[in-house]
C-alpha cells in the first residue's frame, strides 16, 4: 500500500523564511525542511494499481501559473487541544480551484470525494497531548506575510511514517500549462 498526496511544495527561500520562525514552543514536533508543503489532497493508503490510476489521472489536470503569498499564522484544535501550527497563504481561490480538479481527478479513479472544507496552509508544527504557550509565538508572527511566489507546478508525494515522523518522497510533478508569453511565437508556413 502506497500513503499519498498531492501538494504544492513552496520555494527555497519561502521554507527557509518559514525554518527561521520555527522555535519558541515546548512540545513542538517542528517541520523539517523537507516536510514543508501545502496540500491540496490527501490521498491515503492506496495499492499500487490505484497510486498508477492517480498518477495518470492527476496528468490530465489543466491550470495556469498563479501567485501567492504567506500570510499569517494559526492553528488547529480538536476539543480545545492544539494539533497543528500553521502559516497560511493568500489568495486562496486558485488553491481552492486547483483542489477541486485535483479532488475530481480523485473521484474519476474512484477514490471517495473530499467533504472536508479546504482551508490551503503549510504546516509549521505537531503536538502531542500537551505543547507549550503558543501565545508568543503567535504574536510575534501574526503579521506574517511574504512577497508573492508562483504556483507553477504541484506533485504527487508519498508519505512514509517512521519514528520520528513522517518522510515525503515525490513520485511524479505536474506543471502548469505554459503562459502566453511562454508559448513559441513560431506560425509554420501553410
Amino acid at each position: 500500500m502506497h500513503r499519498l498526496f498531492v501538494a504544492i511544495r513552496p520555494p527555497a527561500d519561502i521554507r527557509a523564511g518559514l525554518l527561521s520562525l520555527m522555535h519558541g514552543i515546548i512540545g513542538a514536533r517542528w517541520q523539517d525542511d523537507n516536510q514543508l508543503h501545502l496540500t491540496l489532497r490527501f490521498v491515503g493508503e492506496v495499492d499500487r494499481p490505484r497510486a498508477d490510476d492517480l498518477a495518470d489521472a492527476l496528468g490530465h489536470i489543466r491550470f495556469s501559473p498563479f501567485e501567492i503569498a504567506l500570510s499569517g499564522v494559526g492553528c488547529f484544535d480538536r476539543k480545545g487541544q492544539v494539533h497543528t501550527l500553521w502559516a497560511g497563504v493568500q489568495p486562496r481561490d486558485p488553491l481552492v480551484q486547483l483542489h477541486q480538479k485535483v479532488d475530481r481527478a480523485c473521484i474519476r479513479i474512484g477514490l471517495p470525494p473530499d467533504n472536508r472544507n479546504y482551508f490551503p496552509h503549510i504546516t509549521l508544527a505537531r503536538f502531542g497531548r500537551t505543547a507549550g504557550a503558543m501565545e508568543p509565538f503567535m504574536a510575534l508572527n501574526a503579521a506574517l506575510a511574504s512577497a508573492p511566489f508562483t504556483v507553477a507546478e504541484f506533485a504527487l508525494y508519498e508519505s512514509q511514517l517512521g519514528q520520528t515522523g513522517s518522510t515525503y518522497h515525490m513520485i511524479e510533478r505536474y506543471r502548469a500549462d505554459p503562459a502566453p508569453s511562454d508559448r513559441s511565437t513560431f506560425t509554420p508556413p501553410r
